[in-house]
């Protein structure tokens, strides 16, 4: 008896899909942009109205447009979202308002400091996907959301961010704290 030869690798049972990375790619960013617009909702919640309300309201709608996509891409692709969202829906939140309730200045640490990490998240996401030629679409867009980023750090600056109490603390335990989650939303 002869067997067939198949065409193209073998995948064992267990095996990764060969379009894993990318389920990873839309899980992270998609609890990623989540999270990013749960702390803007708990600063609103606190600076709300204050002259940085309408700030933070752009920033929040911009977090929100990416969110969608991402939620779409969920669908369509047939992702499995992280199972922590509802850690992210709490943390974010806290993280938003705890930061807001120390002030203005704080509020600015924490957006300079998430999308500092989000910059460079999405900057090598960037690059991983075009050197392999995929996802041409993706890319772009991926690319349009860093440039958003990178606008919300900049405002962060122009507000004072690195005038707040115990600024490289505050930042680089938010920096950490973002890697963190990054590095769990790819994995569950």
């Amino acid at each position: 008896m002869t067997e067939k030869k198949r065409k193209g690798p073998r995948y064992l049972p267990g095996d990764p899909r060969p379009d894993a990375d990318l389920d990873r790619i839309i899980r992270v960013d998609q609890a990623g942009e989540y999270g990013a617009k749960r702390i803007y909702q708990g600063q609103i919640a606190i600076l709300g109205k204050t002259e940085v309300g309408p700030t933070l309201r752009h920033m929040q709608e911009q977090e929100q447009e990416h969110l969608d996509y991402f939620n779409d891409q969920i669908v369509k692709r047939r992702v499995r979202p992280t199972a922590l969202t509802p850690f992210w829906h709490v943390m974010g939140y806290a993280v938003g308002a705890g930061t807001a309730l120390i002030g203005e200045k704080a509020a600015m640490a924490c957006t300079v400091a998430v999308e500092e990490t989000i910059d460079a998240h999405y900057a090598a996401q960037r690059d991983r996907l075009a050197e392999e030629e995929r996802e041409p679409e993706l890319v772009a867009t991926i690319e349009r959301f860093r440039q958003e980023e990178v606008e919300h750090r900049d405002i962060g600056y122009d507000h004072g961010a690195e005038d707040a109490p115990a600024y490289p603390l505050l930042s680089q335990a938010i920096k950490k704290g973002s890697k963190l989650a990054i590095w769990l939303a790819e994995r569950f």
